[in-house]
Formats: C-alpha cells, structure tokens, sequence
C-alpha cells in the first residue's frame, strides 16, 4: 500500500514526485529507444543511415542531461561508447592506431 500523505506540504511533495517520476521516466524510455537504434544502425551496412543515428542519440542524451534526468559523464559515457563502435566499423585505420 503506498503511503498517503496528510500534512499539505507532503500532499504538494507526493504530486511534484509523482509527476517527476513520469517525466523522467519518458525520458529515459526514448534514450534506451535511441541507443538501440543508433547501435543497430551501426551494426547495419549504411555508414549515412549510422552516422545520422549516431548524431540523434547524442541530440536526445544531452537534452535528457539538460532536464536532469541523466548526469553529465553518463550521457558522455554512453555516446563514447556508441561513437567508438561507429569508429571502429566505420574507420577501421584510426581505430586500430590507439
């Protein structure tokens, strides 16, 4: 049974959290979406299709950082990652110099 607020200024809090929680959960759900296809963009053939996917996911993670909804080195993090995988497939010359 989830609690259930009586003073006024738990009541407002419970409301605000509330509406937090849908919020960033959207958020996160359309980051996962755009990781995904970033990544099996990068998996495909298509190094345009790839690269345009690629600048998407990085679009939707620094906004999701802008609402606060992810922190700053994680959304970096994960962009590394997906750019160092494009890198690799893509440039296989600079990626085998590091």
């Amino acid at each position: 049974m989830p609690h259930i607020p009586n003073h006024p200024s738990a009541r407002k809090r419970q409301r605000q959290n509330l509406k937090r929680q849908a919020r960033n959960r959207a958020i996160k759900t359309r980051v996962r979406t755009a990781a995904k296809l970033a990544l099996e963009a990068i998996e495909g053939n298509d190094k345009e299709a790839a690269a345009k996917s690629l600048r998407q996911v990085t679009k939707v993670l620094y906004k999701a950082v802008s609402k606060g909804t992810l922190k700053r080195n994680a959304a970096s993090r994960k962009i590394a990652r997906l750019a160092r995988r494009f890198d690799r497939k893509y440039n296989p010359k600079s990626a085998s110099m590091s």
